[in-house]
Protein backbone atom coordinates (compact mmCIF):
# COMPACT_ATOMS: atom_id res chain seq x y z
CA UNK A 1 0.00 0.00 0.00
CA UNK A 2 2.37 2.67 0.60
CA UNK A 3 4.91 1.84 -2.38
CA UNK A 4 1.12 3.12 -4.58
CA UNK A 5 1.19 6.36 -2.58
CA UNK A 6 4.64 7.14 -3.52
CA UNK A 7 4.16 6.45 -7.16
CA UNK A 8 1.69 8.78 -7.16
CA UNK A 9 3.02 11.58 -5.37
CA UNK A 10 6.10 11.22 -8.08
CA UNK A 11 3.86 11.49 -10.68
CA UNK A 12 6.05 13.88 -13.42
CA UNK A 13 4.87 15.68 -16.75
CA UNK A 14 6.88 15.77 -19.77
CA UNK A 15 4.99 19.27 -20.76
CA UNK A 16 4.19 21.87 -18.84
CA UNK A 17 0.99 21.96 -17.65
CA UNK A 18 -0.70 24.76 -20.40
CA UNK A 19 -2.80 27.77 -18.28
CA UNK A 20 -5.27 28.96 -21.45
CA UNK A 21 -4.19 32.95 -22.23
CA UNK A 22 -7.85 34.17 -23.09
CA UNK A 23 -7.13 36.42 -26.40
CA UNK A 24 -8.32 40.20 -25.49
CA UNK A 25 -11.50 40.99 -27.46
CA UNK A 26 -11.46 43.75 -29.59
CA UNK A 27 -14.42 46.08 -31.25
CA UNK A 28 -14.18 44.88 -34.90
CA UNK A 29 -16.25 48.25 -35.68
CA UNK A 30 -13.65 50.12 -34.38
CA UNK A 31 -10.80 48.62 -35.78
CA UNK A 32 -11.83 48.64 -39.18
CA UNK A 33 -13.15 52.08 -38.88
CA UNK A 34 -17.29 51.29 -39.57
CA UNK A 35 -19.38 53.79 -38.37
CA UNK A 36 -22.46 52.82 -40.10
CA UNK A 37 -24.20 48.89 -39.65
CA UNK A 38 -26.45 47.88 -42.49
CA UNK A 39 -29.17 46.23 -41.77
CA UNK A 40 -29.10 45.34 -45.64
CA UNK A 41 -25.74 43.18 -45.44
CA UNK A 42 -27.61 39.70 -44.14
CA UNK A 43 -24.12 37.64 -44.49
CA UNK A 44 -22.24 40.11 -42.23
CA UNK A 45 -25.12 40.24 -39.65
CA UNK A 46 -25.19 36.34 -39.08
CA UNK A 47 -21.75 36.50 -37.52
CA UNK A 48 -23.33 38.21 -34.30
CA UNK A 49 -26.49 35.41 -34.69
CA UNK A 50 -26.45 32.05 -33.10
CA UNK A 51 -27.90 28.33 -34.38
CA UNK A 52 -31.17 29.26 -33.03
CA UNK A 53 -30.65 33.05 -34.76
CA UNK A 54 -30.76 34.98 -31.45
CA UNK A 55 -28.52 37.57 -31.16
CA UNK A 56 -24.84 37.09 -29.22
CA UNK A 57 -24.20 39.31 -26.23
CA UNK A 58 -21.04 41.81 -25.95
CA UNK A 59 -19.09 39.54 -23.51
CA UNK A 60 -19.20 36.67 -26.55
CA UNK A 61 -18.53 38.80 -29.55
CA UNK A 62 -16.05 41.83 -27.87
CA UNK A 63 -18.25 44.42 -29.56
CA UNK A 64 -18.49 47.52 -27.80
CA UNK A 65 -21.76 48.95 -26.27
CA UNK A 66 -22.11 51.42 -29.25
CA UNK A 67 -22.05 49.26 -31.86
CA UNK A 68 -23.62 46.55 -30.27
CA UNK A 69 -26.82 48.56 -30.52
CA UNK A 70 -26.73 49.08 -33.81
CA UNK A 71 -25.85 45.61 -34.68
CA UNK A 72 -28.80 44.62 -32.58
CA UNK A 73 -31.09 47.48 -34.44
CA UNK A 74 -29.62 46.08 -37.32
CA UNK A 75 -30.90 42.72 -36.91
CA UNK A 76 -34.19 43.41 -35.82
CA UNK A 77 -34.81 45.47 -38.85
CA UNK A 78 -33.34 42.89 -41.61
CA UNK A 79 -36.04 40.55 -39.69
CA UNK A 80 -38.57 42.79 -39.92
CA UNK A 81 -37.98 42.49 -44.02
CA UNK A 82 -37.35 38.85 -44.18
CA UNK A 83 -34.02 39.04 -44.90
CA UNK A 84 -32.97 36.95 -41.53
CA UNK A 85 -35.28 34.71 -39.73
CA UNK A 86 -36.60 35.45 -36.35
CA UNK A 87 -36.23 31.74 -34.95
CA UNK A 88 -34.36 28.61 -36.93
CA UNK A 89 -32.90 25.24 -36.06
CA UNK A 90 -30.05 25.61 -37.93
CA UNK A 91 -28.77 28.92 -39.19
CA UNK A 92 -24.87 28.41 -39.97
Amino acid sequence: MANKVEVNADIRYLNPVTVEVKKKKYCRFKKAGIKYVDYKDAEFLKRFLNEQGKILPRRLTGTSLKFQKKVAQAVKRARHLALLPYVTDLLK
